[in-house]
């Protein structure tokens, strides 16, 4: 199963420190049938832990996915913030979750040259974003 992140996700996350590790836990938990809400239209909404807060108190993440297939880490922001998206992001991020997840190879190989998004590596390299 190959994992992404958009870029806008990517520095968030980088910002908040939620290392690919993380990333790579929350999908293991997806895979399981755990997660916080199905939003429709393979979109989904899970939580992630904030350093030693524990998700509960940390941040929401909302991503894209498809059992052994793939999976788009779209958008992310700390409950304190925000409770719920709004309806106009909601329906945007499902667009985006549509196009994304229907990229062929070549689509999702240029994209990742053109740095619209990054893999999520098991061991988490040091790049320039």
């Amino acid at each position: 199963m190959r994992v992404y992140k958009i870029q806008s996700f990517s520095k968030w996350a980088k910002k908040e420190k939620i290392h690919d590790q993380h990333l790579l836990a929350t999908i293991n938990e997806m895979r399981a049938g755990n997660f916080e809400v199905n939003l429709g239209g393979k979109l989904y909404k899970k939580r992630v832990a904030l350093g030693n807060k524990g998700k509960r108190a940390g941040a929401r993440t909302i991503l894209a996915f498809i059992a052994d297939d793939k999976a788009f880490f779209l958008y992310g922001f700390r409950k304190n913030q925000m409770e719920n998206i709004e309806t106009q992001q909601l329906n945007a991020l499902k667009k985006l979750a549509h196009e994304l997840l229907g990229y062929t190879e070549e689509q999702t190989k240029k994209a990742l040259t053109d740095k619209f998004f990054y893999e999520v590596q098991q061991n988490e390299k040091e790049r320039t974003e």
